[in-house]
């Protein structure tokens, strides 16, 4: 029997959370990538999802989940990204900045170390467009490797900014694809 300080406690084949341990402190993934944004005006929502779309069409088979950081559990948002084999972060510019909720999420990140995922940045921005330098360095600061110098559009995608995310999220499959066959 394994009964922790907290959490369940262990008493039918307690090896198995043993056995589980062992393997996600092997860097564990899974064919799943995550995004996580938030947004001021929709524009980042409508970048993810586009995304979301382009990865899903060349990537089939691959999971592909969205979180809006501002409406979801951080709890599961950061197991989500510890499944995944790779995560798109993206957010608005706002005061030459990312808003309040990336930051945090990024923060939170930093702090628990994944090793051997990717990682890119995206983001709408009015004038400045920061934001997706400032997610970029987050993300290589906390151990991720950079896929690409991010996506960044001006306002809210229209027509031709939703392909052009389309588009991105294609790429970004290809390039994942090409790093697991090596």
């Amino acid at each position: 029997m394994i009964c922790t300080s907290h959490g369940i406690i262990w008493r039918d084949n307690p090896i198995q959370i043993v056995e589980q341990y062992l393997q996600w402190a092997q860097d564990f993934q899974q064919d799943q990538i995550t995004l996580l944004y938030d947004t001021m005006w929709n524009g980042t929502r409508t970048m993810a999802e586009s995304i979301a779309k382009g990865l899903r069409v060349a990537g089939e088979g691959t999971d592909v989940k969205i979180f809006n950081i501002s409406k979801s559990d951080k709890n599961d948002i950061i197991t989500e990204i510890f499944k995944s084999r790779a995560i798109g972060v993206g957010s608005s510019t706002i005061n030459r900045g990312i808003l309040t909720s990336v930051a945090g999420i990024l923060e939170e990140i930093k702090g628990l170390k994944f090793r051997k995922k990717k990682a890119f940045a995206f983001g709408c921005c009015g004038w400045s467009g920061e934001s997706v330098g400032i997610i970029s360095a987050h993300l290589k600061a906390a151990g991720f490797e950079l896929l690409n110098d991010g996506l960044k559009i001006s306002w809210n995608p229209d027509d031709e900014g939703r392909n052009q995310c389309i588009e991105y999220g294609k790429r970004v499959s290809g390039e994942l694809n090409r790093d697991s066959e090596r």
